[in-house]
């Protein structure tokens, strides 16, 4: 199987296009006429109900998207929020975006050592043995979210079934979160800030998964919300790839998004969620039933943003 590296860096390139469509479901997020019609499918049972709306959503920003978008995020907590039926929902959409040419980052920050690490590894990324002693991709993500600050515990069970199966994960290093800095921004004995020294680490952490694109399978997570010492970091991680939250809905703008680029303008990929998901709420020329033509033109706007932002290169 191909380094997940290599198959992002060469999507992105295929559809000139940086970005990743966070799926963070909320029913608020979802037109009535899916409510209405999901409520007509499953009158006795609202939590089914609740669950093939967010499914129907899904769907169909996936189908409007997939030609002209890499990859979508789904946020796991969104669908354990709403429970079982709706974490079978995110089985549904990782395996019908991959249907689909998308690659797959489940967002759920995992954050453990040992045997639960290496549980969570496989239930995400890799396969489970079951009671007929075969094995079987659970969710079968193509990359997940980890938080590190456990250290090298916590990662290796993720690198290593990156290695064994072409898979990808981003580690926390610098996050968009106001408060990011209490822990992230404080000086160690040798003058690195925290989020210096991880980011360190995670080039470490990635050389052994290091593609034929030059870009590692261990990624990082650097808010666009920080420009300046996404610049630091790229210096740092010169081969890891680095997924950027804070566009749209957080308040970075594309000048800001893609300062952990390369100079070559690769590298990372621009997570929006909100903003894609809900572009049809700022559409007044629009019907809500027209929701998922409003999310493919706002993903054709962000875009031409992002790339005309890399050609002027205010940060790098």
């Amino acid at each position: 199987m191909r380094n997940f590296a290599d198959r992002l860096v060469t999507r992105i390139a295929e559809l000139n296009n940086p970005t990743v469509m966070g799926l963070d479901p909320k029913l608020e997020y979802i037109p009535k006429s899916i409510i209405d019609k999901a409520l007509l499918m499953y009158p006795d049972d609202v939590e089914v109900a609740t669950a093939e709306a967010i499914w129907m959503f899904n769907q169909a920003l996936i189908d409007a998207t997939y030609d002209i978008v890499p990859a979508i995020k789904p946020q796991e907590a969104f669908y354990e929020f709403y429970g079982i039926e709706a974490l079978k929902v995110l089985d549904r959409t990782v395996k019908y975006a991959q249907e689909k040419g998308m690659l797959v980052i489940v967002d759920c920050k995992r954050n453990d050592i040992g045997n639960t690490a290496a549980a969570y590894s496989e239930g995400i990324l890799g396969s489970t043995e079951i009671i007929d002693g075969s094995t079987v991709s659970m969710i079968g993500a193509d990359c997940a979210t980890v938080n590190g600050y456990l250290g090298i515990d916590g990662v290796k069970p993720f690198t290593d079934v990156c290695s064994r199966d072409g898979k990808g994960i981003f580690v926390l290093v610098r996050t968009s979160n106001p408060s990011a800095g209490d822990l992230q921004d404080l000086e160690l004995k040798d003058g690195r800030k925290v989020y210096e020294a991880m980011a360190s680490l995670v080039n470490t952490w990635g050389n052994e998964v290091v593609g034929e694109e030059g870009f590692s399978s261990v990624g990082a997570v650097v808010g666009a919300t920080w420009p300046e010492q996404a610049v630091e970091i790229r210096k740092l991680m010169p081969n890891n790839l680095i997924l950027v939250p804070g566009y749209g809905a957080q308040g970075a703008g594309p000048d800001a998004a893609v300062a952990s680029f390369t100079k070559d303008g690769r590298g990372s990929i621009v997570n929006a969620s909100r903003s894609l998901m809900c572009a049809w709420k700022k559409r007044e020329d629009l019907s809500p039933d027209d929701f998922a033509r409003a999310t493919r033109d706002e993903a054709i706007d962000m875009r031409t943003k992002l790339n005309n932002a890399l050609k002027e290169r205010k940060y790098v």
